[in-house]
C-alpha cells in the first residue's frame, strides 16, 4: 500500500503507545522495592501505565473506524498497536502477582529480565520511528535485535530455574519464583511478537 498523506495521524498514535511502554519499562527498572508497602506503589503505578495504554489502543481503534485510506494495511496498524500493547499487559500482570505473593526481593535474574525487556522497549520505539519516517529496511536491525534479546531470556529462564532449584528450599516460595520467572520470559516473547509484525509490515510495504 502507498504512504498517503494521512499517515501522520497513526504513526504518531503508534508512536505514543510505544512511548508509554518505553517509560513503563524505563520505570520497571528503576523502581525499588524495599517493603511490601513499595510493592502497592509499584503495582499502582504500572496499572497506570496499562489503563493510559488501553485509552491509546481506544483512540486507535477510533480513528482507524472512521478513515478509510490508511498509510499501511489497517490490519497491520492495529496489529502492531495490540502486539505492543501486550508487552504492557504482561508489565503489570507480573507486578500484580509480585503483590499477590508479597514478593520484595528482586534477584539477579529478574534484574537482567528487566534490562532485556527494557533494551527490547527502547528497539521498538527506534522502530517505530524509523517506520513515521518511511524507513522501512532500517527497521529489520532493530527487528532482529528485539530477536536477539528474546533469545537472551530463554537462556536467562534456564539459567534461573536451574539456580532456584538449587538455592531455594521452601516448595511454595519455588512456585511462586518460577511462575514470575515465566512470566518475564512471556513479556520478552511479547517483544519479540512486535518484532514478528514489523517484518510482516516490511515485507508487505517495502
Amino acid at each position: 500500500m502507498i504512504f498517503s498523506p494521512k499517515k501522520d495521524v497513526f504513526f504518531e498514535m503508534l508512536s505514543r503507545i510505544s512511548s508509554n511502554v518505553k517509560e513503563s519499562t524505563q520505570y520497571f527498572v528503576d523502581y525499588q522495592i524495599k517493603n511490601t508497602s513499595d510493592l502497592k506503589e509499584f503495582s499502582g503505578v504500572m496499572k497506570e501505565y496499562e489503563h493510559k495504554g488501553d485509552t491509546y489502543i481506544h483512540e486507535l481503534i477510533v480513528a482507524l473506524n472512521k478513515t478509510f485510506i490508511t498509510p499501511i494495511e489497517r490490519e497491520d496498524i492495529l496489529q502492531l498497536a495490540m502486539k505492543m500493547d501486550d508487552v504492557l499487559d504482561g508489565l503489570e500482570q507480573w507486578v500484580a502477582r509480585l503483590e499477590m505473593y508479597s514478593i520484595t526481593n528482586i534477584d539477579e535474574y529478574m534484574s537482567k529480565f528487566f534490562s532485556n525487556i527494557h533494551q527490547s522497549s527502547i528497539e521498538i520505539a527506534k522502530a517505530i520511528e524509523l517506520l513515521t519516517s518511511k524507513k522501512l529496511l532500517d527497521i529489520r536491525t532493530h527487528a532482529i535485535q528485539i530477536k536477539d534479546l528474546e533469545s537472551r531470556c530463554d537462556e536467562l529462564l534456564r539459567a534461573s530455574i536451574k539456580n532456584l532449584f538449587v538455592v531455594e528450599k521452601d516448595p511454595i516460595r519455588i512456585i511462586q519464583v518460577k511462575e514470575l520467572y515465566e512470566m518475564l520470559e512471556g513479556i520478552a516473547d511479547s517483544c519479540e511478537d512486535v518484532a514478528n509484525t514489523l517484518e510482516t509490515i516490511i515485507m508487505r510495504n517495502a
